[in-house]
């Protein structure tokens, strides 16, 4: 760990901590103190201190959503299910009006079906209607479903492997926690699935920082994206190698939620300006497709 401080005070990185559930030992805590950084916290962490400073709050259980209690100044990441999602959604109206910000991200988007499309579009349709009453009641609370693409002017992925990467507890790089939570390439994959499924690292803090095409990580490489204006779209790395074996180009699944979600987001944005101005100098045109796959291929 403390290696690692030192590689990103020497590369003047900001760095942000991945606690696990249990309570680190003091030792641990003060190395860590050493250097300003951010604090990703699960909500089943057992440090209490912890979890109530935490800039990110991670929730997992969709049973304790009802029960707990949210900060009007904290940002929570509420990971789940498709399945879980189109069960539950609504309890999201609770989290959504009393946090600074909800971040939702679904763990199987590769598993969507039309039919899963349509339900999408009734979900986003729902939370429109909750974020349009804040806003008219003069809350401003961001659901990056829906918020985001509202307020952006280009591209805003996660960027992993151009502007972040992750040190794991094995001291070696990856181009994001996925990557590190996934096998090693063995060099005995008996399949394709299995070969798209494995991590690899890039490097560690003994050899150094070795990204293989790091070209290809960069928006300017990505052929379909570039030209896309679905700008709160993750464009998942590890999705994309997961399902299209190429890190630089998404799947049909992840093309359509994100387009949903901003054409959700265009709606949002006329109606919310009924209630007064807003974002007066942003537009969100409309558009006829929902994969920009099909537009090339016409």
């Amino acid at each position: 760990m403390k290696q690692g401080i030192f590689y990103g005070m020497k590369e003047n990185l900001m760095i942000q901590f991945v606690y696990p559930d249990y309570e680190l030992p003091q030792e641990y805590k003060d190395v860590i103190n050493t250097i300003d950084h951010g604090d990703i916290v699960s909500s089943l962490c057992e440090d209490d201190e912890l979890r109530k400073n935490a800039d990110v709050v991670i929730c997992h259980d969709w049973n304790g959503i009802q029960f707990s209690s949210f900060d009007k100044d904290r940002i929570y990441t509420l990971r789940t299910s498709k399945e879980d999602l189109f069960d539950r959604y609504k309890l999201l109206k609770g989290i959504i009006s009393s946090s600074l910000r909800l971040n939702v991200v679904i763990t199987d988007i590769e598993k969507f079906t039309e039919e899963d499309f349509k339900k999408y579009k009734e979900v986003l349709e729902y939370l429109s209607d909750v974020l349009k009453t804040c806003y008219a009641e003069g809350k401003s609370p961001q659901l990056n479903l829906l918020t985001d693409r509202m307020m952006l002017d280009g591209m805003n992925n996660c960027n992993a492997g151009v502007e972040n990467i992750t040190l794991a507890p094995n001291g070696k790089f990856y181009v994001c926690p996925a990557f590190y939570l996934s096998k090693e390439c063995d060099g005995n994959e008996k399949s394709l699935d299995e070969v798209c499924q494995k991590g690899y690292s890039i490097g560690s803090l003994k050899e150094g920082l070795d990204i293989k095409n790091p070209q290809l990580y960069k928006l300017d490489h990505a052929p379909l994206c570039r030209k896309c204006d679905a700008y709160q779209c993750k464009r998942c790395i590890w999705l994309n190698r997961k399902t299209t074996l190429e890190v630089n180009t998404p799947s049909h699944e992840q093309c359509v939620v994100a387009h949903l979600e901003r054409n959700a987001s265009r709606n949002l944005l006329t109606n919310i300006r009924k209630y007064g101005a807003f974002l007066a100098d942003k537009e969100i045109k409309g558009i006829e497709y929902l994969d920009p796959f099909d537009v090339l291929q016409k």
